[in-house]
């Protein structure tokens, strides 16, 4: 057996082998992970719902209205800032909200040096808010009627500074498909829940901007989004700086309580991941071995079942597939043909990164006509 063919056995094995044991482990993840309660009680305190919306015109109003919808939170109250639009969002917002007095609609400020525009935004919005709690939304977000007091019942009752419920993410289209399952895949096939919830170290936080409730005294002890102004993953930093000073948070299941359509095309997709993947796995060193990884994981196994029959690499493929099933199952989204295509799920996330990397050496990076990365030196 010559040396290459020797080493593609080794990586077919180790790959085949690293797949079933991350597959036992989101079993354990999706058994352990927290769930906010369907039926909770009327929460006591005011609870401030933040949604920051730069020319969200064309979809903000049923999230308005997903907000106004909300029970059992007789201290309501919905802040809207309008970052500079220049599509009407405030127009479309007000028109939702029919003149309910709980929401208002603010005007931001200017932005700041030394921030990025979602954080700035944000920051405003919980300086202007008056809530024991803090629940930001994004303006692509639907929620259950009791999804934001399903959330702070278990905030509070959990003993928790911060829960970040991921919505159940809706998508269309092959490349959507392809790329956003690996959303919740990705820290359930990975993170150790019970470990990330006692944990302050940095690699085992996971959060999303899209649901994101935190109590305000934690916030306020973390610096707010002040200290992590110039983050482009905002949420993960925020929730690390909340750690860091001695609070507890963590991931949790909120496919049943949200929905979120993040990217309607390909070309809304490529530009939301390449502003940020950059900065996803801590720097190029830490992106060329995440996406080595994977691939050895996910996608040398499949390919050495193809081409050379290895039966070890055909079941490091069904153990991949198996772990999006059940990662599928488990937060509503589509099992089949989906899950088949894992290995392109990989390839299209390392094609992303590095496409992510070039665009900030190219200084390109932009969000909703805003720059988010500086060149890389």
């Amino acid at each position: 057996m010559s040396v290459v063919a020797r080493m593609a056995r080794a990586l077919t094995a180790a790959g085949s082998i690293g797949a079933i044991a991350l597959t036992a482990h989101t079993a354990v993840n999706i058994r352990r992970m927290r769930r906010p309660p369907d039926d909770p009680h009327t929460v006591a305190e005011r609870v401030s719902v933040l949604v920051p919306a730069r020319n969200e015109a064309h979809r903000i109003a049923p999230t308005i209205r997903s907000l106004l919808a909300q029970q059992r939170l007789p201290y309501l109250e919905v802040l809207v800032l309008d970052d500079g639009s220049d599509d009407g969002t405030a127009d479309v917002v007000r028109a939702a909200a029919a003149g309910d007095p709980r929401v208002r609609v603010l005007t931001g400020a200017p932005l700041a040096d030394g921030w990025l525009g979602k954080p700035h935004a944000c920051q405003q919005l919980a300086d202007a808010s008056a809530g024991s709690v803090l629940c930001f939304v994004d303006a692509d977000v639907t929620l259950h009627p009791l999804a934001v007091a399903a959330a702070v019942r278990l905030l509070r009752e959990a003993r928790l500074d911060v829960v970040s419920p991921y919505p159940r993410q809706l998508a269309d289209g092959a490349g959507p498909r392809l790329v956003q399952p690996l959303i919740e895949w990705s820290w359930l096939s990975t993170l150790p829940l019970g470990v990330a919830e006692r944990s302050s170290r940095a690699t085992l936080a996971a959060a999303t901007g899209q649901f994101f409730v935190v109590d305000r005294g934690a916030y306020l002890r973390a610096g707010g989004h002040e200290s992590v102004a110039e983050d482009v993953l905002d949420d993960v930093a925020l929730l690390r700086a909340v750690r860091r000073t001695g609070g507890r948070g963590v991931p949790v299941d909120g496919s049943r309580h949200a929905t979120c359509r993040m990217y309607e095309r390909w070309d809304d997709l490529y530009d939301g991941y390449t502003k940020s993947l950059w900065r996803a796995f801590g720097g190029r060193a830490g992106s060329a071995a995440t996406i080595a990884g994977l691939s050895v994981l996910y996608v040398v196994p499949p390919v050495a079942a193809v081409v050379s029959g290895s039966r070890l690499g055909a079941v490091g493929y069904a153990a991949g597939v198996l772990g999006r099933v059940m990662v599928a199952r488990s937060t509503g989204q589509p099992v089949m043909p989906d899950a088949l295509a894992h290995p392109g799920s990989i390839a299209a996330l390392g094609w992303l990164t590095a496409a992510s990397w070039r665009r900030r050496r190219a200084g390109s990076l932009q969000w909703k006509g805003r720059p988010v990365g500086q060149q890389a030196s």
